[in-house]
């Protein structure tokens, strides 16, 4: 059993079993790659994988207890080569934030900016998705932090840290009837609305004010992304729901915003970490530039020795 065997096993899974989407990523072929699950199902003495003719369609009872494992293998042996680059090269290599798109756009660029500043040699990918795309990366080892909203705290494999809290706001053009009455859900619930898609930047938490009022919101349209959503309100849609942070009035001209998060309550936006990974001094670093309330030293305990 090696190293490069588990991995291939993990990248069939990773893949819904097909040896074509492994090899690509793996870039190798796939005899190859069948080859070294034939040879690591030869070693263990039991089948892994259940087979239709050559094809792979799932994993057999064997299969599904052994991934846990493999994965967990895996992690470690990350951990073992991050540490070694450690005592190497503290402030060198590759750090994956996994965050949706209002924090990339709106929250980050002034923390990205620093952590540029500070480690000129580390090579930063900021991932956009959804909070359910953010936690696979997360669990895969794709990203080292994610940031969100939704889902984070919802994963025991994920040790997750409040990072700051916002409000929603409503956006509408400049001479629209809503910014000459005090905003409530009664007056909103009269207009179309244009929000974010279910389950992003806090769209349960818009559902649950119309809810707490017996009113139903006439959503005619949703959206990933607040500047998706400012630009059909500048079109005559209907009226915006978005993260108040998410509004510019240099940028947003034309339109204009409504504080309402008394109308929906405050969100909070977590950090994520996988649990029992250990992340290079810069990552942690990445981390106390967002909020000073995360001390490295003991984020690191927090992360690298935590217990589900």
């Amino acid at each position: 059993m090696n190293l490069l065997q588990l991995r291939v096993v993990r990248e069939v899974v990773r893949q819904e079993f097909s040896l074509t989407a492994a090899a690509q990523v793996l870039h190798s072929s796939q005899s190859a790659l069948s080859k070294q699950v034939r040879e690591f199902e030869s070693e263990l003495g039991l089948g892994v994988f259940v087979r239709h003719g050559k094809r792979f369609t799932g994993l057999t009872e064997a299969g599904e207890q052994l991934l846990p494992m493999l994965e967990r293998l895996l992690v470690e042996a990350g951990n073992i080569t991050c540490l070694a680059e450690q005592f190497r090269e503290t402030d060198t290599g590759q750090l994956s934030i996994a965050t949706t798109h209002t924090q990339a756009r709106y929250v980050l660029p002034d923390i990205v900016v620093g952590f540029r500043r500070e480690f000129p040699k580390v090579q930063l990918s900021l991932q956009q998705g959804s909070p359910q795309q953010i936690v696979e990366w997360l669990l895969r080892g794709q990203a080292q932090i994610g940031i969100a909203t939704e889902l984070l705290s919802q994963h025991d494999e994920l040790v997750t840290f409040p990072y700051y809290q916002w409000t929603h706001a409503v956006v509408v053009p400049v001479d629209h009837p809503l910014l000459r009455q005090p905003l409530d859900i009664e007056a909103l619930a009269k207009w179309p609305l244009v929000t974010y898609h279910s389950g992003f930047t806090g769209r349960q938490r818009i559902e649950q004010g119309f809810m707490r009022f017996a009113k139903k919101p006439n959503i005619v349209m949703s959206a990933l992304d607040a500047d998706v959503i400012k630009t059909y309100v500048a079109c005559g849609l209907g009226v915006g729901i978005i993260a108040a942070m998410a509004f510019d009035p240099i940028r947003d001209l034309g339109l204009r915003k409504i504080e309402a998060g008394h109308l929906f309550g405050p969100n909070t936006t977590l950090m994520a970490f996988r649990r029992g990974q250990i992340l290079k001094r810069y990552a942690y670093r990445f981390a106390q530039l967002c909020t000073q309330t995360l001390q490295p030293d003991d984020l690191r305990r927090q992360v690298e020795f935590a217990q589900p």
